[in-house]
């Protein structure tokens, strides 16, 4: 029987209802998605190492099981693309980077086998920056993600081949994660909804500093119920995480009371006070929000002390990837790519002084921003401050002429609100001046991910039955006839198995 490919073009609550129903099989759902990756990641080169094998199996056994009418898990039956920073076992986990190339866990990690325990169907890994280091998603493994809109221009990163992925209606979930932006900011370069969760509360493993806040796992899907959804699978205490918390949320957000955006008290910011942003982009965000502001019962600008975050941010991050780049470092720098031998060369400097400094700056950003709750039920910004650019550029050097000072300060609006530990989302809201996807950063009160998430689907409602606001989508017969070379990735020989298996150290900070 010919397979509905436009099953591909439905989200993931959707696809549950119509399999939970029995309208569509599992097995449909999916060959559906698989002949959407084949005939567009040619084109974009979002997802790298597939699974469709294994998928395949798991499609039919979650068929069989909606047919005995058995329990089954929140995701069942779901296809999701795992970022290829996520271990998955038995299947290809590189990290972008040649000394894992040849990389297949045995396990999977924490992240991944919730999602599998909720009943996702892994049919592959998206692409990310080498080591994860960096927001365009390029490397020398796999080579370049393009942008669905245009794929000579980046997608964002390091959840790029996630927002890629997304944005051209290859599956319906993503996992992503987030550091600086790293799930936020190809969120909006997409088109696509990314939220950057409380740290902790989707637990994740890999992280060798532990106790940091600075690195989170998190969800990423076309709107927000697709969004809520993943998280209500990942959420909750973990014995692998010292952040992780006890958390239990609905299911659905069907039956939930709505947000009436007339009450909410919503404060704006273009730049934090010390953030690089384009003019043009100033200039879109100003349109946007005179759009918006009828909606609420007050929207202002802000104010906000951020003046030393660029500095506090350089250190705490540094520490990441000296924790997580060391073992790799030590044994060969060479055999690091430019950006992670920076972040853990810039690390290496830093002195006992400097991270305490820094920890104890982050503590006082916190502090300061939560102020700002007493009088806002959420802050807007800009998710990114320039429109996409070629990927063929590794980073964004200069903004309005300026050029800046390292290869991730263009992630400024992003990494101050990761200091400040609040949840954060970009949904997309109309185009930019050069009719690209445009990303508003939604920022709510501390520890309010799901406060957010319904005032954002409240918002969302809002924006899609506005011309000018809606979620803009790819045009997908300009995609099919691209023919953008997406970038021959360096080859490398790959590394004994036994390197592999001493290499564990060796894993990304993002």
């Amino acid at each position: 029987m010919p397979i509905p490919h436009e099953l591909a073009d439905k989200g993931a609550v959707e696809l549950k209802a119509l399999m939970d129903t029995r309208q569509v099989s599992p097995v449909e759902v999916l060959e559906a998605c698989i002949a959407r990756i084949e005939a567009y990641n040619p084109k974009i080169n979002a997802f790298c190492a597939t699974s469709f094998d294994r998928a395949r199996d798991e499609a039919r056994a979650v068929e069989k099981a909606i047919g005995r009418n058995e329990q089954r898990g929140l995701l069942s039956g779901l296809p999701i693309g795992i970022k290829d920073l996520e271990e998955t076992a038995g299947l290809l986990t590189t990290y972008g980077s040649p000394l894992f190339r040849a990389n297949v866990p045995a396990q999977d990690n924490q992240l991944v086998r919730r999602l599998r325990a909720a009943g996702a169907i892994v049919v592959g890994k998206t692409n990310v920056p080498e080591m994860g280091a960096g927001a365009n998603t390029r490397n020398p493994v796999w080579g370049a993600t393009g942008n669905p809109f245009n794929p000579r221009l980046n997608a964002g990163g390091s959840s790029g081949g996630a927002a890629a992925a997304l944005a051209a209606n290859m599956v319906p979930l993503c996992s992503g994660s987030d550091t600086g932006g790293s799930l936020r900011i190809p969120a909006a370069k997409c088109g696509i909804v990314g939220l950057r969760t409380s740290p902790g509360l989707v637990p994740s493993e890999r992280k060798l500093l532990g106790w940091t806040p600075i690195s989170v796992v998190g969800p990423m899907g076309r709107d927000v119920a697709d969004t809520w959804l993943q998280l209500a699978a990942t959420a909750g205490l973990a014995p692998n995480d010292p952040l992780s918390y006890d958390f239990s949320m609905p299911a659905s957000m069907d039956g939930l009371a709505g947000v009436d955006l007339s009450r909410l008290r919503v404060g704006y910011t273009e730049d934090f006070g010390v953030c690089d942003v384009d003019d043009d982009i100033r200039r879109v965000f100003r349109n946007k929000i005179a759009s918006l502001k009828g909606l609420f019962a007050s929207c202002e600008a802000i104010e906000v002390d951020m003046q030393h975050a660029h500095r506090c941010f350089d250190v705490v991050r540094a520490e990441a990837f000296v924790g997580s780049l060391q073992a790799a470092y030590e044994k060969d720098p060479d055999a690091l790519g430019p950006n992670p031998r920076a972040n853990y060369e810039m690390g290496a400097r830093l002195s006992l002084k400097d991270c305490v400094w820094a920890n104890a700056e982050q503590t006082r950003i916190f502090r300061r921003f939560q102020t700002l709750f007493n009088r806002y039920d959420l802050i807007l910004s800009p998710t990114t401050p320039v429109s996409a650019f070629p990927w063929e550029e590794p980073y964004l050097k200069s903004i309005n002429g300026i050029e800046l000072e390292n290869y991730y300060r263009w992630l400024a609006l992003t990494y101050v609100v990761t200091l400040a530990t609040n949840p954060a989302l970009s949904m997309p809201m109309g185009v930019d001046h050069l009719a690209m996807p445009f990303g508003m950063q939604v920022i709510g009160r501390f520890r309010g991910d799901l406060e957010l998430l319904l005032a954002a689907r409240a918002l969302e409602a809002h924006c899609e039955a506005t011309t000018d606001l809606c979620r803009p989508r790819p045009d997908m017969a300009a995609l099919a006839r691209s023919e953008v070379d997406l970038w021959t990735p360096v080859t490398h020989p790959p590394l004994p198995a036994a390197d592999h298996a001493t290499s564990a150290d060796g894993r990304p900070a993002v």
